[in-house]
Parts: C-alpha cells; sequence; structure tokens
C-alpha cells in the first residue's frame, strides 16, 4: 500500500515549509506549489490523497483550482482562509471543500485535521455495502456508488455520496450535523459544522430537491437533517 500523498498550495513559502515538515514527519509524502496553474500541473501528476488548498493564490484562485480539480477528482480537499468571513463565503458557495481551516492556525491541529480527512478512505472501504437503498425517483447503489434521479444518472462527489447514502440507510431518523460528522468524515473530525449544510444544499442541487418542501432531504430546524422518501 502506497504512502498517502499530500499537495500543499500557498503562496506564502513559511507556510509551505511549515506544514510540508509536520506532514513529512508524520510519513505523508508531500508535494508543493505557490500557484493555482502549478497546482493543478502537480496534482494531475502525482495523483494526491489530499490538497490543502490557500484561497488567495497568484493567478487563479483557490475556488476556481477546487472547482478545476473537481471536474477530474475526488480528491479531498482542505481550503486556508485569511479570515473567518471569507469562510463564511466559502460554505456559503457550497464549493464542495471537505474542511476549512482559517490561518493563523497551530500546525498541529491542522495535522489532525488532515489525518481526520484521510482516515475517511479507511472508514469508507470498511462500510461499504452490496445493497441498494430505493425510493420513488431516487436508487442509490451501494456497490457501485451510483446514484439515479428521476431516470438520470447523478455525479456526485465521493463525500456527497457518503453522506447521502447515511442519511438514506436510515429514513425517518433524524441527525445532527454532529452525528453527520462523525459517520461520514471520520469521529475525530472537529473542523466546522457548517460544512455539513455547504455539501447537503450542493446535494439537494443535484436532486432537484427543494429544502421547502423536500422529496428527499428534510431540515430539522435546531437540529440537523432526515431522509424523507419511504422505501420501496
Amino acid at each position: 500500500m502506497r504512502t498517502q500523498r499530500v499537495l500543499v498550495v500557498d503562496d506564502e513559502p513559511n507556510i509551505l515549509q511549515l506544514v510540508g515538515a509536520y506532514l513529512t514527519a508524520e510519513g505523508y509524502d508531500v508535494f508543493t506549489a505557490a500557484d493555482g496553474e502549478t497546482a493543478l500541473d502537480v496534482a494531475e501528476r502525482t495523483q494526491p490523497d489530499l490538497v490543502v488548498l490557500d484561497v488567495m493564490l497568484p493567478g487563479i484562485d483557490g475556488v476556481e483550482v477546487l472547482r478545476r480539480l473537481r471536474t477530474k477528482s475526488d480528491v479531498y480537499v482542505i481550503m486556508l482562509t485569511a479570515r473567518a468571513e471569507e469562510t463564511d463565503k466559502l460554505i456559503g458557495l457550497s464549493v464542495g471543500a471537505d474542511d476549512y481551516i482559517t490561518k493563523p492556525f497551530s500546525p498541529r491541529e491542522f495535522v489532525a485535521r488532515a489525518k481526520a480527512v484521510l482516515r475517511r478512505n479507511r472508514l469508507r472501504d470498511d462500510t461499504e455495502t452490496d445493497g441498494q437503498h430505493r425510493f420513488e425517483h431516487l436508487t442509490i447503489d451501494a456497490a457501485r456508488r451510483e446514484v439515479t434521479c428521476d431516470d438520470s444518472f447523478v455525479e456526485l462527489s465521493a463525500l456527497e455520496f457518503d453522506l447521502l447514502a447515511a442519511l438514506a440507510a436510515a429514513p425517518g431518523r433524524v441527525f445532527s450535523r454532529r452525528q453527520l460528522l462523525e459517520r461520514v468524515w471520520g469521529w475525530d473530525f472537529f473542523g466546522d459544522e457548517r460544512v455539513v449544510d455547504a455539501h447537503i444544499r450542493h446535494i439537494r442541487k443535484l436532486l432537484h430537491d427543494d429544502a421547502g418542501n423536500p422529496r428527499f432531504i428534510g431540515t430539522v430546524r435546531g437540529v440537523g437533517y432526515k431522509f424523507v422518501a419511504e422505501r420501496q
């Protein structure tokens, strides 16, 4: 089994050096890039398991880099932001990152959060099933990791699939954001819980699901979410 690879993208040399040193000490293969175009080239060449991506980059910014990555890969992505307000904006955009970290940050905290994201590979393998979840207008095939809605294939990221499957496996059960983070991101995830909301919004968009009158994912105010469709 090959060593997990991490690509760190930031235009601040001290961050590249510091984060790279901590990740290397933990046994990861580390690659770096100081701008968006280089990041895309390195990602194509090295096929990393995790990309640590600064929002503010010379040339194309981190949001655009993430969008381009998502057209080719389900690689896990942690976004680095300079201000809490940037995190709010990114979550509102639902750009598909797995976690967000605001600068300045503790290198030890960063490594812990990187480990939590990377551990999802093993969690998904351990919980894989061969079953299908069938609902009116929606089928979730766990073995093939495929979703069809209204007779059309829906392209979800790995994380989005896991989140939808977790909800659909227990129709009617209310999950808090923390419970979903533990089931999908990993029990030791301690990032921003609002990342769940961002991914739910994006899943709803792909499924043409109206939050005000949901066919599939309902909101339980003050608590979290539940799957409202009934099995067939």
